[in-house]
């Protein structure tokens, strides 16, 4: 952080379903680390799916996060309150340039990106980066309906990560507008952090490939870039990312096993090897926390 910048941090989950260890375990670093730095916290639920996002899941997620400490400064925003600011940036990128319309299927790209010579798993190929006018045409013609997608120009992003130390990568082209005309999840989030002046980004280091584009985004809206921190992930004990398959993954479940909110947070924090200080980030453990089956 810069001299005499108060910390502002948050923690943003979907509320489609109860928090399980790995999420409650970054949310108690990024409140910890907030806190030791004499900052605030907000919590923001990002429900722009709302087919999938309830109020049910929401209060419950609240109730867990108060159970095991955790405490935020100001109302709780939904980001699907929000369209109209995202919608504004959408406009200005627009008005920039900066933006393609992306006609491709999840499966079209899936397949191209595992093509011999593709760009790998997750990254979009630039399959409609310079589509034609008539072939846009044609598309829309057959019943398709594109998504906007960020021109990022294979832009090379290097970040100062609190967590992962030194990290580059190459701005991908995301999506920032879906086909469904609901602002997407990389154009929304740059938006809602900068509105709400959280300058301190401490999450899940799943998430570590999508900084490079939602700095680029930030920069071309000119919005603040945060400061950066990708907690590595909690591991289920076969060593796949942890589902509610894997059995006591959440506190509800926890409870019944006779694990009280306390005995789970403690767990949390001694997982960190951080001497008890969950928000001391030069400490955390830069290497996936895989739990025990007996810790289930």
């Amino acid at each position: 952080m810069a001299p005499n910048t108060r910390s502002r941090g948050r923690f943003a989950p979907s509320p489609t379903g109860d928090l399980h260890l790995g999420n409650l375990r970054t949310a108690l670093v990024a409140w910890a680390h907030a806190r030791r730095e004499g900052g605030s916290f907000i919590v923001r639920m990002e429900d722009l799916d709302r087919v999938t996002s309830s109020e049910q899941h929401e209060q419950r997620q609240l109730a867990d996060l108060a159970a095991i400490g955790i405490d935020w400064d100001g109302e709780v925003v939904r980001q699907s309150d929000r369209f109209d600011l995202h919608r504004d940036a959408i406009a200005t990128l627009r008005r920039q340039g900066r933006l393609y319309e992306c006609f491709c299927t999840r499966r079209e790209i899936r397949e191209a990106a595992q093509a011999p010579h593709g760009p790998g798993e997750g990254v979009y190929p630039g399959t409609c980066r310079e589509l034609t006018t008539a072939a846009a045409a044609g598309l829309r013609d057959s019943g398709r309906r594109p998504a906007l997608r960020l021109h990022a120009d294979g832009a090379v992003v290097h970040i100062d990560d609190l967590v992962a130390g030194r990290y580059s990568g190459i701005a991908d082209d995301v999506v920032v507008e879906r086909n469904d005309g609901v602002p997407a999840y990389n154009l929304a989030v740059v938006v809602d952090d900068a509105d709400q002046g959280v300058n301190e980004v401490i999450r899940g280091d799943d998430l570590l490939p999508v900084t490079p584009p939602q700095v680029v985004l930030h920069q071309h809206l000119g919005l603040a870039v945060p400061v950066y921190g990708h907690v590595p992930l909690v591991l289920a004990p076969d060593g796949t990312r942890l589902a509610k398959r894997h059995g006591a993954v959440t506190l509800a479940d926890l409870a019944v096993r006779g694990r009280t909110p306390a005995q789970v947070r403690s767990m949390l924090i001694d997982s960190l090897e951080v001497g008890g200080d969950a928000g001391d980030l030069r400490r955390i453990r830069r290497t996936p926390w895989q739990l025990r089956a007996d810790q289930l």
